[in-house]
């Protein structure tokens, strides 16, 4: 099967449980900045626990920014940008939904129709169980995931030209 990309089209993914507190940092950037102005030719979804139902999505963008929490030892709310080829590639304490997203990210690639990631992480303490709100440290990184997100596809966009 050929990849359905639109070649300029970003897409923003947060992922993230809502209902989990800081786990839901992804979903939470896609609630708040899906209501900013972006770049023609950019999305903003908020993609929830992630899974196989985010297939279509995926496919129909060249490039998609990933946001999403990693339980990886480091400070609460260091942030980390890296592009992974592979499932492999993703950081091995990604958040409680990790699997769907892995299985997912192998399915498209045997497919050929895997679009170019850029995946942010925001490090996390613990899973926080029966909470809405994102603890301080965490909210605080908000503005920067924003930047970060821009940036990336300024660079996106000066590689396309």
């Amino acid at each position: 099967m050929k990849p359905n990309h639109d070649l300029g089209k970003i897409l923003i993914l947060g992922i993230g449980n809502y209902l989990m507190g800081d786990e839901g940092v992804g979903v939470h950037f896609a609630k708040i900045f899906s209501k900013e102005t972006w770049p023609e030719g950019v999305t903003v979804i908020d993609g929830g626990t992630g899974g196989f139902h985010l297939t279509d999505i995926l496919e129909s963008f060249s490039h998609v920014i990933l946001i999403d929490a990693t339980l990886d030892g480091r400070p609460p709310g260091t942030i980390r940008v890296i592009e992974p080829r592979f499932s492999s590639d993703y950081p091995k304490a990604m958040s409680t939904h990790d699997i769907g997203m892995k299985d997912l990210i192998d399915a498209m690639t045997l497919m050929g129709t895997v679009p170019k990631i850029h995946l942010i992480t925001v490090s996390i303490e613990s899973l926080q169980q029966q909470a809405i709100n994102l603890s301080p440290e965490i909210e605080a990184v908000l503005p920067k995931l924003e930047s970060i997100a821009r940036e990336i596809i300024n660079s996106i966009r000066d590689q396309e030209l």
